[in-house]
């Protein structure tokens, strides 16, 4: 780790700081708190850490387009969130929500970008099937009731009879009684009660979910993180074609990865165990996706599926960039996937023995106008190819990693947090000032800490204490998290 960046042993806490954190707790009592609330306050802030708890269960939404899974998708998160269109080769900055029904968190899947083209449209719905029955603990598969089943429907069926994992069957488009007998029929795929539901007007939906919470694990069975003892869990991810399989080959010291200049030439992603430094790390290639010669169109959303579920897996991502072509739009939405993933981050620009020093310059630019948001992730410069600066990536492995695990003294944050308040206050808005009462830090893994406030705090004041903790603690490699809890004072 970076010399200017503390480890958590050594947060010595001096006494002031301690005397800050009992002054503000003190003034704590002026102000109306909740039980979870005061659960923060009281019970998580100087904890040991608790580790991983384990990644929320995976529900996922599949069937053929124009059956309403998009619809669906914004019912359940009550919000438009997915986008209602099943045009072909649509490309979605995100496949992955979190939503919630009765208490209960999960994240759903949502598939309903794959492409439709009337050439190879059975190989099209097995491909999608499969990649979201992969990665699901239960699987929402939807069907439009008026249509009935199809053909495509019963070749899904196989595939989930096959996979045995648990299926709610949504009978979609009843909008009205009228309907009932067509979604009856749907008894007939064998698959269990079709729940009737209208994805457009919410009429049964919640039945339907309530059936998923029946089935539902408590954490997810496909995206465990390994045991502390175990592995380090490393996503080696990246747009097609930029070398992924070609670094795991060279950090593994043989072909394991089918490697060729075609995009999207691995069939699955792939879990290696590879000894770096002195210890074993399991890596999970997600070099692509499955892409016959009919599949032409589409490939970003099967990509960016493939990422998701390695992310779920995963406790740290290395971004892998070709140094050699521009920053591409596919490039950030990556990085995006990362960064709400809320996994620690590495950089690794591949190639990098081919540039001149022309190209080395106009990559620096838009590194500078292109990541500005991710500064704080290390950055390795290496050849997969020759295994130049390869074992620069260990160092900033442990780096981020230890940054994603890292907690602060509730004591220290808040001198800090005063330090900075006092420094640059919170800007007057309508003729008030919010004040920050106290901080804790809630979680690692990642780091994610919650300010309690009198008023609320504006997003760009948020980004700035962010980058102020940067600068004190470091948290080189992993996104933090600040949320913000409003509570007002106490009637006398």
């Amino acid at each position: 780790m970076d010399s200017q960046t503390p480890e958590p042993d050594d947060l010595v806490l001096p006494a002031e700081d301690e005397g800050v954190e009992r002054v503000l707790r003190a003034g704590l009592e002026d102000f109306e708190l909740t039980p979870e609330d005061q659960a923060l306050i009281d019970g998580f802030q100087e904890a040991e850490d608790e580790g991983y708890e384990g990644a929320l269960p995976v529900v996922a939404i599949i069937g053929r387009p124009n059956v309403g899974k998009s619809t669906l998708v914004n019912r359940i998160l009550r919000r438009r969130e997915a986008v209602v269109e099943d045009v072909p080769g649509v490309t979605r900055d995100r496949v992955a929500y979190e939503g919630e029904w009765a208490g209960r968190r999960f994240t759903i899947i949502d598939t309903g970008g794959w492409e439709a083209g009337a050439e190879g449209i059975h190989l099209k719905v097995a491909e999608q099937a499969e990649v979201a029955i992969d990665m699901a603990d239960v699987v929402m598969f939807v069907v439009d009731a008026v249509v009935g089943a199809t053909d495509d429907d019963e070749a899904v069926v196989k595939l989930l009879r096959k996979s045995g994992k648990p299926v709610v069957l949504v009978a979609n488009k009843v909008d009205d009684q009228r309907f009932e007998p067509d979604a009856a029929a749907l008894w007939n795929l064998g698959l269990g009660q079709p729940w009737p539901v209208s994805a457009l007007h919410g009429r049964g939906s919640g039945d339907a979910l309530d059936a998923v919470l029946d089935v539902l694990p408590e954490r997810s069975m496909v995206a465990d993180a390994p045991a502390d003892d175990g592995p380090r869990r490393v996503a080696l991810i990246g747009r097609p074609n930029v070398g992924k399989s070609s670094l795991l080959n060279k950090l593994a010291g043989e072909e394991r990865v089918v490697v060729d200049n075609v995009a999207g030439t691995t069939r699955d992603p792939v879990d290696e165990l590879v000894e770096l430094g002195g210890r074993w790390w399991r890596f999970v290639d997600t070099a692509g996706i499955r892409r016959r010669v009919h599949q032409t169109r589409g490939a970003d959303f099967y990509a960016s599926l493939r990422t998701q579920t390695a992310l779920e897996k995963a406790e740290v991502a290395v971004v892998l960039i070709d140094a050699e072509e521009s920053i591409a739009e596919q490039d950030l939405r990556v990085i995006s996937q990362v960064v709400e993933a809320g996994r620690a981050l590495v950089i690794a620009y591949n190639k990098w023995d081919l540039l001149d020093e022309e190209r080395r310059y106009y990559l620096e630019r838009e590194i500078e106008r292109e990541l500005v948001q991710v500064q704080w992730a290390p950055r390795i410069n290496l050849s997969a190819h020759t295994g130049r600066h390869v074992d620069k990536l260990v160092p900033a492995l442990d780096t981020a990693l230890d940054s994603w695990d890292m907690r602060v003294p509730t004591s220290r944050l808040n001198a800090i947090i005063g330090q900075i308040v006092s420094g640059h206050p919170h800007p007057v808005r309508g003729g008030k000032q919010p004040r920050i009462l106290f901080a804790t830090q809630a979680s690692t893994r990642p780091p994610r800490f919650v300010l309690f406030a009198s008023g609320f705090i504006e997003a760009g004041y948020r980004r700035f204490l962010e980058r102020r903790l940067r600068e004190e603690f470091g948290f080189e490699g992993t996104p933090i998290e600040i949320s913000v809890r409003v509570r007002e004072k106490r009637r006398r």
